[in-house]
């Protein structure tokens, strides 16, 4: 089993670099738990990548949801993610409900329909990264106090990590970008999947970035009211504004990431002072 966990641990540290370097944050006891809950959210997000086709894509959504609620106990255990993790579902009392839903909202990324509605993105983005907050915050606090923050947090953080990834989801005809907004600017899909870009696609980014902001707004009204023990789990939300004010200087079509030592001072900066995670 701690191979299991080791193998989790790994596996965060190179694909999900930012929620890795967080985790040094946590207690040591809790840093395992953590890394198993990033490995599973690693294996799910990159289930379009690995599968290349939906089919294939739906039946591995469908093995992860049957073994978070209790089923393919022997598959599980011959998959370092599956054992590890079911081991922190047990311990920490994760709701299958919330994983089930969390899976059932990856599947929009196995398909090329776009994302009729900005509602449905942020359903979306709660479904996801607000309830990988949600877990980790249980992780590492339990039961003590309520985690509200972590709807918008998680949503803030959605949309930021949509914007920078814009480029490779167009290059596959894969559209986050709600039609609505497109409508509202008289942007055209196959222009997106065309590569041009525009005064208008820029308004629309503009329009998904107030949104980000509303909502990291909303988040940094309710950060105080967050248990202390769960802060860990919330400090790559300290990387949102810097990249939204970022990629607010940027085509869309070549955004520019923060560099490794900025994300990695920015989430020491917010460990030091908590103010600074949706600040």
């Amino acid at each position: 089993m701690q191979d299991a966990f080791a193998y989790c641990a790994e596996l965060v540290r190179t694909a999900d670099r930012d929620r890795f370097l967080s985790s040094l944050f946590a207690p040591a006891q809790h840093r395992a738990a953590l890394h198993a809950l990033y490995a599973f959210n690693v294996e799910v997000a990159r289930v379009r990548e690995v599968a290349r086709e939906p089919l294939p894509g739906e039946i591995r959504l469908q093995w992860w949801s049957e073994v978070v609620n209790g089923e393919r106990a022997g598959e599980a255990a011959a998959n370092p993610v599956a054992s590890a993790f079911l081991t922190v579902i047990e311990r920490h009392r994760l709701a299958a409900p919330a994983l089930t839903a969390l899976l059932d909202a990856r599947r929009f990324d196995l398909y090329d329909d776009p994302m009729a509605r900005l509602a449905d993105l942020e359903d979306y983005a709660r479904q996801t990264s607000s309830a990988l907050l949600a877990l980790a915050a249980q992780i590492l606090a339990g039961g003590e106090g309520e985690v509200t923050v972590a709807t918008p947090a998680g949503i803030a953080y959605a949309i930021a990590g949509l914007v920078r990834a814009f480029p490779l989801h167009a290059a596959r005809r894969q559209l986050y970008v709600p039609l609505e907004l497109l409508d509202r600017h008289g942007v055209e899909p196959q222009d997106i999947f065309a590569g041009k870009s525009s005064k208008n696609l820029r308004a629309v980014f503009a329009d998904l970035q107030d949104v980000a902001r509303r909502h990291l707004l909303a988040a940094h009204q309710q950060i105080a009211t967050l248990p202390d023990a769960a802060l860990p789990a919330f400090l790559p939300v300290a990387l949102v504004r810097p990249s939204l004010d970022r990629l607010a200087r940027c085509d869309p079509f070549a955004p520019i990431e923060l560099s490794p030592w900025r994300r990695q001072w920015l989430i020491w900066r917010a460990a030091r002072n908590p103010a600074r995670i949706a600040g």
